[in-house]
């Protein structure tokens, strides 16, 4: 039987991916608290602190166009599941590993997690699939804003899932993975169980039913080709810079701020506010993509993103540094938001997990070098540096969203608008 658009069954998906989402990310950031610990702790060498984050973004980056190739074939369903279950398994021998105190099981564990990660992080795609392009940011929106919880949550695990586990003489340390085991499965059966109908199908049918709406209708086209469209170049390049500049500046301002004697409960307001103008605002950033348009959405996230590397050497005032912070946030947040839902505008269903996941490849890669680079400048050039070019590099996707603005003028209502 062929599958109609349902709305309250979008609804429904969207829901389960953001209550799958909120405990895969709640794992993940309670191991991000201890796991550059547990990394010096196994490994008895203080510069390997950064290899666990490192492994991380290795895993996720390898396997993402692997995943959105197979959940182009299989459906997202079971890819998302798929993500989980390894994400769980991979927490599991985590866990296992700081037990016995095997430092190299505790890094394949960390792969395997970081493989999850590049499976599950396309599951705002899954969010868009299932929604009309009228919904769509709002649906994309509704799956990032899981964050929040996460970013709640998972900190708040690490303290008593250690002290449970030191009741039966097991490492407290390894209390966030085998918390984020239990986590990580639970998402994997709540997909299985409820996202249905798949995503992937759902695009399909969101396809037949509303011809108008889609860009491309053809058959599948090559990443190559793809990049050559204005729009979906403008989508992955507002994705890429924004996560690259906002991992720029937020990866050193608390050793900015330790260097120049900064309380670690000012470093930690600091980045609270980080954390909230990235995800807080994820609802309202989704309803103004709908409303005002993809493309301008996007432009007032790069602003945005200037302003606040601009702002942040400026002073070194804790609540200035927290606005600075809380704008590179909030512009990543737009970016990230409205670039996913314009990628997504651009593509056919039957290439658009495909594509999206090389494009997560681009994402990884770019974040664990922006990582990687920020302390280079932060050395070498200083921290007024690092914000200018932040801010230069962000201007690149003020300037793609000027002059795509510009052509669409110039081709005058005759063309089909842009979402």
């Amino acid at each position: 039987m062929t599958l109609s658009y349902s709305a309250s069954a979008a609804r429904r998906i969207t829901w389960t991916l953001f209550a799958a989402q909120s405990l895969g990310s709640a794992a993940l950031i309670a191991n991000a608290t201890v796991n550059a610990i547990v990394g010096v702790d196994l490994s008895g060498n203080q510069a390997l602190a950064g290899l666990p984050g490192t492994l991380l973004l290795v895993g996720a980056a390898s396997v993402a166009p692997i995943a959105g190739r197979l959940m182009q074939r299989i459906g997202r369903r079971w890819g998302l599941a798929l993500g989980f279950f390894i994400g769980a398994f991979g927490m599991l021998l985590g866990g296992l590993a700081i037990n016995i105190r095997s430092f190299l099981l505790f890094l394949a564990a960390l792969l395997l997690i970081g493989a999850a990660r590049g499976a599950v992080d396309q599951s705002r795609y899954a969010a868009a699939d299932a929604n009309v392009p009228s919904q769509r940011a709002r649906a994309i929106s509704t799956v990032v804003f899981a964050g929040t919880i996460g970013a709640i949550l998972g900190p708040a695990l690490v303290d008593p899932s250690g002290k449970l586990l030191a009741i039966f003489n097991l490492a407290p340390l390894s209390g966030p993975m085998l918390s984020g085991m239990l986590f990580f499965a639970i998402s994997g059966i709540l997909i299985l169980l409820q996202l249905r109908p798949d995503p992937r199908d759902m695009a399909q049918a969101i396809a037949r039913e509303f011809p108008e709406t889609q860009q491309y209708q053809g058959s599948a086209r090559s990443f190559l080709t793809i990049v050559q469209q204005p729009l979906a170049l403008l989508a992955m390049v507002a994705m890429i810079i924004g996560q690259a500049v906002m991992v720029l500046i937020m990866t050193v301002t608390s050793e900015h701020m330790n260097h120049n004697h900064h309380a670690l409960s000012d470093i930690s307001l600091v980045i609270m506010a980080h954390t909230l103008g990235m995800y807080g605002f994820s609802m309202l950033c989704g309803r103004l993509a709908d409303r005002i348009g993809r493309p301008l959405t996007i432009g007032l996230g790069a602003l945005i993103l200037v302003a606040g590397c601009l702002m942040a050497p400026i002073s070194l005032h804790t609540a200035w540094l927290a606005l600075a912070l809380f704008l590179v946030g909030l512009g990543w947040n737009l970016c990230y938001i409205a670039g996913s839902t314009l990628l997504s505008d651009q593509l056919s269903p039957n290439e658009r997990a495909a594509i999206q996941g090389n494009n997560e490849l681009i994402i990884n890669v770019v974040s664990a070098s922006s990582s990687m680079l920020s302390g280079v400048i932060l050395a070498f050039l200083g921290f007024t540096m690092l914000g200018y070019t932040g801010a230069a590099v962000s201007m690149i996707v003020v300037a793609m969203v000027a002059w795509q603005t510009k052509f669409a003028q110039r081709s005058g209502p005759s063309e089909k608008p842009s979402t």
